[in-house]
């Protein structure tokens, strides 16, 4: 393992936390300097200092291994949530340690959950750090490896394909070393479109900066207490909706369709079944909200039934309705989701919907091995065929999933889960869905957590961001000197 190259990569990371810090510190600046100026500069010229100081006495190399990648994965992660944490924990008010560290892990991650009772007190320079951690990260999930690594480095293209689904590439073609550059654009102009989107719908310029970074990122962090319900607009409640859909999908299937301007791309068989899956529960959540008297118009309801679903489904967040109060019914169909999720290739997170097809056809295949044992059959995903070394890790990973998720929510029992959220916690910070139901709900927060369950619930969420296997791949090079 060569600390040198490690190092000296791991410090791009830091790079652009920095950097991000410091157009926070300007943000303080238009405003006068706010109470968050000291701390915004100074957790700036820490983390500067350290994510330049590799530059200065380690020299550049391509030789990257494979186990240098995964110790870069996990180091930018865990260093980036470290030095994020500085201006939480130095600004004070809600922020104690673990507070502060559930923050920026919580914002790093994309997974919006928060310990924040009262948002809009924060100073709006905290605020547009919060919000991005999840442009960071989110952006940071999909090519950040991948361009630090040099194109020539077959380690690349093992990584790549450990960042994206092959099942969702059947109408997506283009080389390893362009897919990073491709990703990297669509996730900018999602960015883009939604802050353009926001103001011409009436929101105020920093709050469409503030929401157009949680979209794309499908993170969640909003800077107004109600979320985009503050805003009391259908019609931004719409846009929302569109935004939050098309981050939750493959970027690579959105380029083709942009490039080859046709829709014939969407037609993927993984889009379909998500896109019907989404509409299916939509309209069972909508219905009960109707029909056991949450809402008043089938308007309404419909309305937050399905932006609900959608927010929770690509792992977003957003609220325009308090689910604290929903009956039984729609809350299932929201923890439902909240464990699939949506599309590999994207910045959700949760088991996504790639492996769940992958899983019906495994489970379809062997049913009818056991009644024909004598006859051939296939997995086929569209017009793609699967073969066992593709079915195996995708099966193996749902298992890990769920024996994680179990894990976790008997560890949090252990430690008394005094409000009884171990579980559907579990479920929200594993999936990095953020909110879930109950007290912990759309518009609630974690603040009555203890610390020591806040701790398992940032745990949950590197592992679901990082979707476990580079996490393991670390674990294992560290105590296993034979490899």
């Amino acid at each position: 393992m060569n600390l040198k190259v490690i190092s000296r990569n791991v410090g791009v990371a830091l790079l652009v936390s920095a950097l991000f810090m410091l157009l926070s510190v300007f943000v303080s600046l238009a405003d006068g300097g706010d109470s968050a100026l000291s701390p915004l500069l100074i957790s700036f010229v820490i983390t500067f200092i350290v994510g330049v100081f590799p530059f200065i006495f380690v020299r550049k190399t391509s030789q990257i291994s494979l186990k240098d990648g995964f110790m870069i994965i996990f180091l930018s992660w865990l260093l980036s949530f470290i030095f994020g944490a500085l201006p939480y924990a130095l600004w004070g008010g809600p922020f104690s340690v673990i507070n502060a560290w559930f923050e920026s892990v919580s914002g790093f991650t994309t997974t919006g959950s928060t310990i924040l009772e009262d948002v809009e007190s924060l100073p709006r320079s905290l605020l547009f750090w919060r919000s991005a951690t999840h442009f960071i990260g989110g952006l940071g999930v999909v090519v950040f490896l991948l361009l630090i690594i040099p194109n020539s480095s077959p380690v690349r293209l093992r990584l790549t394909n450990m960042e994206l689904s092959s099942l969702s590439r059947d109408d997506y073609k283009s080389r390893a070393n362009k897919t990073v550059y491709i990703f990297a654009w669509v996730y900018l102009g999602i960015c883009g479109a939604a802050f353009v989107t926001y103001v011409l719908c009436g929101m105020p310029i920093f709050d469409a900066v503030c929401h157009a970074f949680s979209v794309c990122a499908t993170g969640g962090f909003s800077s107004r207490n109600l979320s985009i319900g503050a805003f009391n607009s259908p019609l931004i409640s719409i846009v929302t909706i569109v935004f939050m859909f098309l981050a939750s999908i493959h970027f690579g299937l959105i380029f083709m369709a942009l490039v080859n301007r046709s829709l014939r791309p969407l037609h993927n068989p993984v889009l379909r079944f998500y896109c019907i899956a989404l509409a299916v529960i939509a309209v069972i959540t909508s219905m009960s909200l109707k029909l056991q008297g949450v809402n008043d118009s089938w308007g309404g309801a419909f309305l937050d039934g399905t932006f609900q679903v959608v927010s929770y489904a690509s792992t977003s967040g957003f609220a325009i309705a308090d689910n604290s109060t929903w009956p039984v019914l729609p809350c299932f169909m929201l923890v439902l989701v909240s464990l699939v999720c949506g599309c590999a290739g994207s910045t959700t997170g949760g088991l996504k919907v790639d492996r769940v097809i992958v899983l019906f056809k495994a489970i379809h295949m062997q049913i009818l091995k056991t009644l024909y044992p004598s006859s051939i059959f296939e997995v086929r995903v569209g017009r793609r065929i699967l073969h066992d070394e593709e079915i195996y890790p995708q099966v193996l990973y749902i298992a890990m999933y769920f024996l994680l998720l179990g894990a976790s929510a008997i560890v949090i029992m252990l430690m008394g889960d005094p409000h009884g959220h171990a579980l559907v916690g579990s479920v929200a910070s594993l999936g990095n869905v953020g909110p879930s139901i109950y007290d912990i709900g759309s518009m609630g927060n974690f603040n009555m957590e203890p610390a020591g369950i806040k701790f398992v619930y940032t745990v949950d969420m590197f592992l679901g961001r990082v979707e476990i296997y580079p996490v393991f791949a670390v674990i294992s090079s560290i105590f296993n000197r034979r490899y």
